[in-house]
């Protein structure tokens, strides 16, 4: 057994992580039967069996509640500290401009490329940092790279993870990362300014200072198999040196003329839409809009027609949704 896989099935044993240790068990086994070693392959295989036979012959465990049961929890009340969304559960439709997307696509790239980098001497981009108004698909965006790498989610449950007793927020944070390193994932740290935000501008010298710090290595560190994305709607209130943290840091912004028409038509498809909609003043109209916006005017607007019976989607039926969200949004 290797010195890395020997530090991996320690490790497992410290997290108690029983799904670790099975899937260790599995590449130990795989490395065996490589190198010749058939009869002590066929052994460690038939020990592995007894077990996964105990566990099909427990009612109702599958593979997702043991997964979900070994992610970290936090020792004080016992709450998970983050939640593993499967890849197949996970949204990954996006609607973006050339720019942006070229930027997805590379770190999309770089990681199915990783090996072929390494060979090169050369670092695949691991750490992503998304910022942008809100609604403009920053979190979607990191469900997308998930899909995309085919990668399962692993969303830090900030609410979970912060305490007010001393070092025990960051001892929780490097706990995920600690998980991150033996589950391949995407770790979403969303909306991250929760742990990110300004040493200097906070008059908190405490716990929110030791949580920056404490982040700051752990990105100095990362080194899981899979990827970090963090995302973030007020990029000036993070801490100066989180930004030197990441391999990459880019702007997802509100769609322009062409997404927005796009967005209209793609959320509209399953419905017949009027030939005689002039697109242009509807899209000046909702120019500035964050796509999740102009992607809820759309749906509200085939929903009131099918609750009206109707067949056909009008130019009024978008307006009036789109008026409607707006009076909405806005401020009282």
């Amino acid at each position: 057994m290797n010195s890395e896989i020997t530090k991996r099935v320690v490790r497992a044993i410290a997290n108690g992580s029983q799904g670790d240790l099975e899937r260790l068990a599995l590449k130990i086994i795989e490395t065996e039967r490589r190198i010749g070693h058939e009869r002590l392959a066929n052994e460690l295989h038939s020990i592995l069996a007894t077990r996964q036979r105990r566990l099909t012959a427990l009612p109702g465990k599958t593979e997702k509640d043991r997964s979900n049961s070994e992610l970290p929890s936090s020792r004080r009340n016992g709450n998970p500290l983050a939640t593993l969304l499967p890849r197949e559960s996970l949204e990954h439709h996006m609607v973006l401009s050339y720019e942006t997307e070229a930027r997805f696509s590379r770190v999309e790239s770089e990681y199915a490329a990783r090996e072929r980098l390494r060979s090169h001497g050369l670092r695949p981009r691991k750490t992503v940092l998304l910022h942008g108004p809100p609604g403009c698909g920053k979190s979607l965006g990191a469900k997308r790279i998930a899909w995309n790498t085919g990668l399962p989610l692993l969303r830090v449950n900030f609410d979970s993870l912060l305490s007010s007793y001393f070092g025990e927020s960051a001892a929780n944070l490097r706990s995920i990362f600690d998980r991150a390193k033996e589950l391949p994932c995407v770790l979403l740290l969303d909306e991250c300014d929760f742990i990110a935000r300004s040493r200097s501008a906070s008059k908190d010298v405490g716990e929110a200072a030791r949580i920056v710090n404490s982040l700051l290595q752990l990105l100095d560190e990362f080194d899981a198999p899979g990827l970090l994305v963090a995302t973030t709607n007020i990029e000036s209130s993070l801490d100066e040196a989180i930004f030197r943290r990441f391999d990459d840091v880019f702007l997802v912004p509100p769609p322009g003329p062409m997404e927005i028409e796009t967005l209209l038509l793609v959320t509209l498809s399953a419905l017949h839409v009027s030939s005689e909609i002039k697109w242009a003043p509807i899209v000046e109209e909702l120019s500035g809009a964050p796509a999740a916006m102009i992607v809820k005017a759309a749906q509200d607007a085939a929903k009131a027609v099918i609750l009206a019976g109707r067949k056909i989607i009008t130019e009024g039926d978008i307006r009036g949704a789109i008026q409607e969200l707006r009076r909405t949004d806005r401020p009282k």
